[in-house]
């Protein structure tokens, strides 16, 4: 009889074993409300999932929970993905999460998240792609909602900081149903108004409140749009895909006024700071140039002009002078040169220096023809070559040579034997 029964532990081991080899229990999908929560010092997570019937306990181990954005406390209710399992120490089924997400959050969330990942890779958020806001702008747009905090914000702050500047205000749905395809149609149509800035935006609320500055439609249109823009959506912990594509975030509406235009006594101070730095250089300047008038007035030139005009004349009369001495002295040169060539013998007797050039040129000719080799030879000398050459040496002439004399009358050709 005794073999029927078992231990607490075999059945708890024997439910264990069938819960964990169940394949609807491997991976499921819970929302509750948290209870009993509790974060270990060691990053896990501890907690009661109830709904109005029913509980499960809940752990989250250290690896998953790092990866939840928000922190989990009692009465939040969540959204939960894990496996169903028992814990063998007391005998209970319990759930370990992988996942959790805010219910009624959650899937927004994803959706945040995704679209920002997404136009995030197409380059809608680059740097390069952000137009300045102009310093001092004169027409501004604005397009949210045409009552409630945002617009009286908006204009009260520029009207207070800048009142030169005009706002125009384009009306628009900014949540619920048809929200995203106006605040498109106002976004385009400002932009064809010929604005120095548009803002973008509403006051806060819940993300399904913002929702529509997360829509791609919403998205593009600032994306697409000339006109410089601001975005200013809910409060300064609000992000919405509208704050990243947009030239500029401004943490709340007000913040976006304020960004849009500059402070009226801020200019006044910093314009009276140009001022008196122009007048203090204006008076520097004019100081310098009465110095070098006063230089300049009591200058030689002025005290005694005459004395200048003599110096001049004085030196001009010293290069005339001299001019007019180099001129005689060219002309007494060209003078004497003339009397010289018309005395000299040229001119005189130009045959006799003809027949002088001609006794020279006989003397040279008769100093040639008794130089001339040809002389020699008329008078029984001859002269013999080898290939060409004179021999002045029997040293290189052999037997059977051929050679060449030549006589005045003639050659002879020889051979040596």
């Amino acid at each position: 009889m005794e073999n029927k029964y078992i231990t607490v532990a075999q059945l708890t081991r024997y439910i264990k074993y069938k819960i964990d080899n169940d394949v609807n229990l491997e991976e499921v999908y819970l929302k509750g409300e948290i209870s009993n929560f509790k974060a270990h010092s060691r990053g896990h997570f501890y907690f009661t999932l109830k709904d109005e019937e029913s509980r499960i306990a809940a752990i989250m181990f250290a690896s998953s929970a790092k990866n939840v954005k928000f922190m989990p406390q009692d009465g939040m209710k969540v959204l939960v993905k894990g496996k169903i399992s028992v814990y063998p120490a007391n005998g209970t089924y319990q759930i370990y999460v992988n996942e959790m997400l805010e219910d009624g959050l959650g899937n927004l969330y994803i959706a945040f998240e995704q679209l920002k990942k997404r136009l995030g890779e197409e380059g809608l958020f680059n740097p390069e792609h952000k137009k300045p806001i102009p310093k001092i702008p004169e027409r501004i747009g604005v397009v949210t909602a045409p009552t409630g905090a945002a617009i009286r914000d908006i204009t009260s702050t520029i009207k207070r900081r800048w009142p030169y500047a005009k706002v125009y205000l384009f009306p628009a749905l900014v949540q619920g149903d048809g929200a995203k395809e106006s605040i498109t149609k106002k976004i385009k149509q400002a932009d064809d108004y010929n604005l120095d800035v548009l803002i973008v935006g509403r006051g806060g609320g819940s993300i399904e409140d913002l929702w529509a500055f997360n829509e791609e439609m919403v998205a593009r249109a600032i994306y697409n749009a000339k006109t410089p823009i601001i975005s200013a959506v809910g409060h300064e912990v609000d992000f919405t895909i509208a704050d990243f594509v947009s030239d500029m975030r401004a943490p709340t509406p007000t913040g976006a006024a304020e960004m849009s235009v500059p402070n009226k006594s801020d200019v006044e101070r910093l314009l009276m700071q140009i001022n008196a730095r122009l007048i203090k250089d204006m008076n520097s300047y004019v100081e310098i140039r009465k110095n070098k008038l006063s230089e300049i007035m009591n200058h030689h030139i002025f005290k005694d002009p005459m004395n200048m005009v003599e110096i001049k004349e004085e030196k001009f009369s010293n290069l005339l002078d001299k001019l007019k001495y180099n001129i005689t002295s060219l002309y007494k040169s060209r003078e004497t040169e003339y009397i010289k060539l018309k005395e000299s013998i040229i001119f005189k007797k130009p045959l006799s220096i003809l027949d002088n050039d001609k006794n020279n040129f006989n003397l040279i000719v008769t100093k040639l023809d008794t130089l001339s080799p040809l002389k020699t030879i008329k008078r029984g000398y001859s002269i013999t070559k080898k290939d060409g050459k004179v021999l002045t040496s029997v040293k290189g002439v052999n037997k059977k040579d051929k050679l060449e004399v030549e006589v005045s009358d003639g050659n002879i050709n020889v051979e040596v034997i």
